[in-house]
């Protein structure tokens, strides 16, 4: 026997799912696990990770 498909599209609501937020500049950053040390400015580097769309952005302290 071969796997079952889905033959129904997903709606866009749910295929969009959180999305319309980010893409108007509201993002949910979440500070990364792992923070590089920038050695060429001699501080710390801090990674941030959209919990939604996971666009990422970095900040200087």
């Amino acid at each position: 026997m071969g796997d079952v498909v889905k033959l129904k599209r997903p709606k866009p609501g749910v295929k969009h799912q959180g999305k319309s937020l980010c893409q108007h500049g509201h993002h949910q950053w979440a500070a990364a696990v792992q923070t590089p040390f920038d050695v060429k400015q001699g501080r710390l580097v801090t990674r941030y990770i959209c919990r939604r769309c996971g666009a990422t952005k970095f900040s200087a302290h």
